[in-house]
């Protein structure tokens, strides 16, 4: 048996501790024609960008327990990673777009689905 080729799809990273939450992130990045992983906080996240290269986007969540919060992931890759791109969602905190790394985005959940797939695409392109 062959294994579905996903190779021209751009892989997402999806950072969210919240299982249902994480589950719909996972579907929406599926639904823009991206293959999703998931972490469940950013140690776990870190963990994958160091054993991956084809990781092209993050989407965080903020709010998650582990050494660092989402803003503190997204930093990390910026840092680490510079060509990846980040996505920051919370539903708890509204964040400037001075408070992200360079071409990070922000949504405030619930988001709105149409705008984080057109980000999504748009990342991957």
């Amino acid at each position: 048996m062959v294994a579905r080729s996903v190779a021209n799809k751009a892989v997402v990273l999806v950072v969210e501790d919240e299982p249902l939450v994480r589950m719909a992130a996972i579907d929406l990045v599926e639904e823009a024609g991206l293959e999703a992983l998931e972490a469940k906080n950013a140690d776990e996240a870190i963990r994958i960008l160091e054993a991956r290269t084809d990781i092209r986007i993050v989407f965080t969540d903020i709010d998650m327990p582990g050494s660092m919060d989402g803003l503190k992931l997204a930093a990390a890759v910026r840092g680490r990673w510079p060509p990846i791109e980040i996505i920051v969602t919370s539903g708890h905190y509204n964040i400037r777009d001075d408070e992200l790394p360079d071409r990070g985005v922000f949504f405030r959940k619930p988001y709105d689905h149409r705008k984080v797939i057109a980000t999504l695409q748009r990342m991957a392109a």
